[in-house]
């Protein structure tokens, strides 16, 4: 019989996955404006600012991707190893790993943000929402990476190890 802290861990990863896909889907569609404008005028304001443009936009779509791959695959497999705590923790620490360095390349290209009323080049806005929802999504995985971790740490207690499944089968 499933606890009650199974059903938490079930709506959560929905919700927090759902959250993930949705932030990175914004991330993801500024980026591709960004980078279709930029190549389209060939006005890049650096090579900087367009190579780190371009890894956000991959980035993006990577976790926009693999977070409907996760909520599928828990609605439907949740004791399947591909859907276990393993696996997550796996694609959740190399996203991690890709979503702080996406969000600080660009913090520190744009030396920490831009004062687009004193900065007169184009996307200025787009440029800092960019960086925003970069930091928000590395927010967002460092939680799921830390849920992550605790599930680890209670599977294992309970002799199961990293590669059983978040919640058991009901």
């Amino acid at each position: 019989m499933p606890s009650n802290l199974d059903a938490h861990i079930k709506r959560s990863h929905i919700i927090s996955f759902s959250l993930l896909a949705l932030f990175s889907f914004i991330e993801w569609v500024i980026c591709a404006v960004l980078v279709s404008s930029y190549n389209s005028h060939n006005d890049y304001p650096s090579h900087s600012i367009r190579d780190r443009v371009r890894f956000l936009l991959f980035v993006g779509l990577w976790s926009f991707l693999f977070s409907f791959f996760y909520i599928a695959g828990f609605l439907t497999a949740a004791t399947s190893f591909l859907f276990s705590i393993a696996s997550h923790a796996v694609w959740i620490g190399i996203t991690w790993v890709f979503w702080l360095a996406g969000a600080a390349a660009i913090t520190d290209t744009l030396g920490g943000g831009l004062d687009c009323g004193n900065f007169n080049m184009a996307h200025c806005h787009q440029l800092n929402a960019v960086e925003a929802f970069g930091w928000i999504n590395w927010i967002l995985i460092t939680f799921l990476l830390a849920f992550v971790l605790l599930a680890g740490a209670r599977s294992a207690r309970d002799g199961n190890g990293f590669g059983g499944p978040l919640t058991p089968a009901v």
